[in-house]
């Protein structure tokens, strides 16, 4: 059986918007945000992060800084007992600096690319 999945975005949901947020130092979570993903998970909802990372596509950092990143916000999720299934992200964007990451994608939000992956990859119910 398929199971439901939440889909939360990183910036601005998860954690303050300071613009094009890539250094541990100016990741900030937001009031609520453990409490919400626990009862989110606790009602039996896989927790996926989607997040659209103009930043990369644009020179403002680099794919590694963003996967440090990712690992720090996992490793504090885990220590409050919330499991990310997956964290998605769109390194694409129409006028990106970086010429290999200039397109419009299907990945890059509001397109589905990365909701229908990770329904394909974890089994997920869209529906639900």
């Amino acid at each position: 059986m398929k199971r439901p999945a939440a889909f939360i975005d990183r910036d601005g949901v998860i954690n303050v918007e300071h613009g094009y947020v890539h250094k541990i130092a100016d990741f900030e979570w937001l009031p609520g945000v453990f409490d919400g993903l626990r009862r989110l998970q606790s009602a039996g909802f896989a927790l996926i992060v989607v997040t659209n990372q103009a930043g990369i596509a644009k020179g403002y950092y680099a794919e590694s800084d963003f996967d440090c990143l990712t690992a720090h916000m996992l490793g504090q999720l885990n220590a409050e007992g919330i499991q990310i299934e997956r964290v998605y992200h769109c390194p694409h964007h129409p006028r990106a600096t970086r010429a290999d990451l200039r397109r419009n994608c299907t990945c890059r939000k509001p397109a589905p690319g990365m909701l229908l992956q990770a329904a394909s990859d974890l089994g997920l119910d869209l529906a639900r």
